[in-house]
């Protein structure tokens, strides 16, 4: 049986689609499920933003074929771990859980690994920079993630 992840952040167009394509990477695709969504309706059916496109391009992923979808209570049922980039996603996952089974599936993405913050920061408004960034941070997440899965 495959274990499934599931990555989550507000619009699904910036961190986790890299967070999604960033752990298929490091895991292998018949044991492990990954997939991502949005706690907010915004930008469903849509690709990633290009500024992730490009970030993930530059390390040698492709992740411009994924669709944006929004977080459904079902996904509790369908997923075992449930990664979010910020305490405000946090918030909104954990607030849809029915009993504490579901709600203990939610974690901070940034809690697998020590970078001196919780939070992976919404790139959305700023510049190119602050991908790269985000791209690093998820990057090291994701690896303590498949080194747990593997």
């Amino acid at each position: 049986m495959k274990t499934k992840v599931l990555m989550v952040c507000l619009g699904n167009i910036c961190r986790s689609p890299l967070a999604e394509g960033i752990l298929k990477s490091k895991v292998d695709p018949n044991e492990v499920y990954v997939d991502s969504a949005g706690t907010a309706g915004y930008h469903v059916g849509n690709p990633p933003d290009p500024r992730s496109v490009a970030v993930a391009k530059k390390y040698g992923l492709d992740i411009s074929l994924q669709k944006c979808r929004r977080f459904s209570r079902m996904d509790f049922e369908s997923f075992d771990f449930i990664y979010v980039m910020d305490r405000n996603n946090f918030s909104d996952i954990a607030s849809l859980a029915n009993n504490s089974q579901e709600a203990h599936k939610v974690k901070l993405l940034l809690s697998e690994v020590n970078v001196g913050i919780n939070e992976v920061p919404d790139p959305y408004y700023g510049g190119e920079d602050g991908f790269e960034d985000v791209y690093q941070m998820i990057d090291l997440a994701c690896e303590a993630i498949a080194k747990k899965l593997n």
